[in-house]
């Protein structure tokens, strides 16, 4: 009697075949996604990243609640003024996902579990996206607990905020750190990313106000100014094209370069 056995399943992703005819597994992008948020909590860098945001963000409700006039202790007010932090600091979190491959020199090990870099890439920018919606639902319940707080000292309290304002709260921690890892893929290391990631875009605030000529173009290609109307009440269509384009020439051309440049590294 001939016996036969089954082939053993792989859910976790697809066989397929590669360029010598052997069945090998083709990782899906949830479960790289799910090795990159792992990354980015399991280093020291990115674990303590993590505990600065939400402190920071706490103590932004309770500076909020000490000095704030008691009109701006709103649940609006909390909320904007908490996202601040993470703003600033969650891009590091996408430069040092990007660059962790070459800067612990375990690119061999990835891409040769993972010839398709593609897809390495892909997952690093949806955990980067997944971390700026993480943020932004953590500063939103801390925010709440401190306008309750507001209510019983007090404040304002109100609860006002439309679905258009947070969705642009939300698209503004998205803007910067996608732009964090654009930075850090077409740079590929931590250090030199995050100097550059803070200091060109500081530099070229600097000039469009210092230098009349540069005043115009400032006023389409800074981020820092082109985002500033998300975080208002409304936003006009004038205001969304200049977003479009600053997002282009600080987000989109750095994350295009720095893909190709992966890609096409080689590695040692």
């Amino acid at each position: 009697m001939t016996a036969v056995q089954s082939p053993a399943t792989r859910p976790a992703g697809v066989a397929v075949g590669d360029d010598r005819g052997r069945t090998v597994e083709k990782i899906s992008v949830a479960r790289l996604t799910r090795v990159e948020l792992r990354k980015l909590a399991d280093t020291r860098a990115g674990f303590w990243m993590l505990i600065v945001i939400g402190l920071a963000a706490a103590g932004t409700a309770a500076i909020l609640l000490a000095a704030a006039p008691d009109e701006e202790q709103t649940f609006q007010g909390f909320f904007s003024f908490g996202l601040v932090p993470a703003t600033v600091l969650l891009p590091v979190l996408g430069i040092l996902s990007m660059t962790s491959e070459w800067s612990q020199r375990t690119a061999l090990t990835t891409f040769t579990l993972t010839p398709a870099r593609g897809r390495v890439v892909a997952a690093k920018l949806i955990a980067a996206v997944l971390i700026a919606v993480a943020a932004t639902a953590a500063a939103a319940l801390l925010s709440a607990a401190a306008n309750l707080v507001a209510l019983g000292t007090g404040g304002d309290g109100s609860w006002h905020l439309t679905a258009d304002q947070g969705g642009r709260l939300l698209l503004n921690q998205v803007i910067f750190v996608l732009m964090g890892a654009g930075f850090g893929a077409l740079l590929m290391s931590p250090a030199l990313a995050i100097v550059l990631f803070f200091a060109l875009p500081t530099v070229w605030s600097v000039l469009g106000q210092m230098v009349k000529r540069l005043s115009e173009a400032a006023g389409w290609l800074d981020l820092n100014i082109t985002s500033i109307p998300l975080s208002e009440p409304a936003m006009t269509s004038g205001e969304w094209a200049r977003l479009g384009v600053s997002c282009a020439v600080w987000v989109i051309v750095p994350l295009a370069a720095g893909t190709v440049r992966v890609l096409r590294r080689e590695v040692a």
